[in-house]
């Protein structure tokens, strides 16, 4: 899908189309609906989820810039701070040999 087949897709996009437009699973679509990361609405008697492009299209933009941050934040010198990283540092081990 090109970005004129989504300008044609109209304002509301079924979780099938968002898929799409990610290139990922519609599992994948449904747990970030799911999980609040993706906004989205249920409408009609069967509670459709539906998300709004322009909504699909800032959560892209999103994702960028936080790549863009982490990937500056690696290149920093504390990225490597396990401890400010969020990383573990691995546990020395107990052998008994």
């Amino acid at each position: 899908m090109n970005q004129s087949d989504i300008g044609n897709l109209g304002r509301f996009l079924t979780l099938s189309d968002t898929a799409e437009v990610l290139n990922v699973s519609l599992n994948q679509a449904y747990v970030l609906v799911r999980s609040g990361e993706l906004p989205a609405i249920k409408i009609g008697g069967k509670g459709q989820w539906r998300v709004e492009r322009s909504v699909l299209e800032s959560f892209i933009e999103a994702k960028y810039e936080e790549a863009r941050r982490l990937s500056l934040w690696n290149q920093s010198d504390f990225g490597n701070i396990p401890e400010l990283a969020g990383q573990r540092e691995p546990r020395p081990r107990d052998d008994a040999e």
